[in-house]
């Protein structure tokens, strides 16, 4: 698609709401105007109808599975679901098999997406307790960041060893992305939940084993270690409130050397939805109490947490069915984490700019992404338009996943994505997407 224009928006940015109209020429924004009049026979004019249009979401959290673990996603239907929901491009995570933790393996997972993402794609490097020469050739420009385990999780890449924790900490040439769980103290949980219940311990047990506790030892120890060391910090989904009171909410995050992020389900789900949904919402860390659900909505809202995620991580129906101990954490979400925002805001919780804010602007400024995340003239044409009063039920019909299922199943939505234009390609729109268009790699402004 050569050019394109977009008339008739409510157009979300940097804190405004405003009408008017988007030029795209070239996979790039040429003129935003409160009205545009443009003629060419390869234009195509799209009317917003009055909608809002948003910059493409960037989410910086994917499980995509690719290569190894397959059955449950791959990048091309993982990144197709993304679309659909919104997310234009996307940070897919270290632990498939084999894991990516070597830049020959980094590169042989961009060259998959290279063939088959409709999205834009980045692929983080995963760090061990004996890979520190391989992070030292990370390329800073082409690499998002360094993500570490530091409680195991899908995938075992535990770094445990405190030495090399603290040399990867003062030698990493990019962002450390860290999942935060102390790994002693949820085998100790666990160890006694087995000793009562067997193999098959209740569900609802699931954020007592993987406690407040756990989160916050891993959490504040991370912290401590990036302040000594001076390592650009970002801690990957908080759960609990607890957690809040190690974040900063005063500097802009330009500024931040220390960052946090929360995913959808942690905002959706509490410690009461076990009952019905069972393993179905088992993820790590474990959605938690109604206090910690509203907590973190409001260290959003208040910047102690920077930017808004999904981590998306689907497992197989079959998967997920197991007793407590043989059921696998995480769940699918790209496609319905937008449309879940959306509802929220109906709901009076969030606005439209702080979601923008949160999913959109802050991912392309704490990673330093080239021209993305933004509706300006000059940039990337990532772009999502949304109808806030176009109600659609989650059903497995139309939920894109591979592993087939949502933990969003039965409920109605109220809003829904239209249009997802990605690189100005329209990609998708209303359910339905167009031919395959080849997205592109993310580089990074460092």
């Amino acid at each position: 698609m050569k050019k394109v224009l977009i008339k008739n928006a409510k157009i979300v940015n940097e804190g405004e709401i405003f009408e008017g109209d988007v030029f795209i020429e070239e996979g790039y924004i040429k003129e935003i105007a409160t009205s545009i009049s443009a003629k060419s026979p390869d234009l195509t004019i799209v009317d917003a109808e009055g909608n809002y249009l948003f910059p493409g979401l960037i989410d910086d959290q994917v499980h995509f599975r690719e290569p190894g673990l397959t059955h449950k996603e791959n990048i091309e239907t993982g990144s197709r679901a993304a679309v659909a929901g919104g997310i234009t491009s996307y940070f897919e995570m270290p632990n498939t098999q084999p894991q990516t933790t070597t830049i020959e393996l980094l590169e042989e997972k961009y060259k998959i997406a290279e063939e088959t993402s409709y999205a834009n794609y980045g692929f983080m490097f995963g760090g061990t307790n004996d890979n520190l020469e391989e992070i030292r050739k990370i390329d800073p420009k082409k690499v998002p960041a360094l993500k570490l385990f530091l409680g195991s999780s899908t995938g075992n890449m535990l770094v445990d060893d405190e030495k090399v924790l603290e040399n990867i900490f003062k030698e990493s040439p990019v962002i450390i992305a860290a999942h935060c769980e102390d790994e002693k103290t949820i085998q100790n949980n666990l160890q006694e939940c087995i000793e009562r219940y067997g193999e098959d311990i209740p569900i609802e047990l699931h954020p007592k084993i993987r406690s407040e506790e756990a989160c916050y030892i891993s959490s504040s120890r991370a912290v401590a270690l990036a302040k000594k060391t001076g390592a650009r910090l970002h801690v990957f989904h908080l759960s609990t409130a607890k957690e809040l009171k190690l974040f900063d909410s005063k500097k802009a995050l330009k500024d931040k050397k220390i960052t946090a992020e929360v995913c959808i389900h942690h905002l959706w789900f509490n410690e009461e939805d076990y009952q019905k949904k069972g393993t179905f919402i088992k993820w790590n860390p474990a959605v938690k109490t109604k206090k910690d659900q509203d907590a973190l909505l409001k260290g959003l809202i208040e910047n102690k947490i920077d930017v808004l995620a999904t981590d998306h991580a689907p497992h197989t129906k079959e998967e997920k069915k197991n007793v407590y101990t043989k059921a696998p954490s995480g769940g699918p979400l790209v496609q319905h984490a937008l449309p879940a925002l959306l509802q929220m805001h109906h709901q009076g919780k969030i606005s439209l700019e702080k979601i923008v804010e949160k999913f959109c602007h802050n991912p392309a400024i704490l990673f330093d992404i080239e021209k993305r995340g933004f509706i300006k003239e000059g940039y990337k044409a990532d772009l999502v338009l949304v109808d806030l009063n176009a109600p659609w039920a989650v059903q497995p019909g139309n939920t894109l996943y591979k592993c087939g299922w949502s933990p969003f199943e039965g409920i109605t939505f109220k809003s829904r994505v239209t249009h997802t234009f990605v690189n100005g390609n329209l990609v998708y729109r209303n359910f339905k997407f167009n031919s395959f268009v080849k997205a592109e790699r993310l580089t990074f402004d460092r």
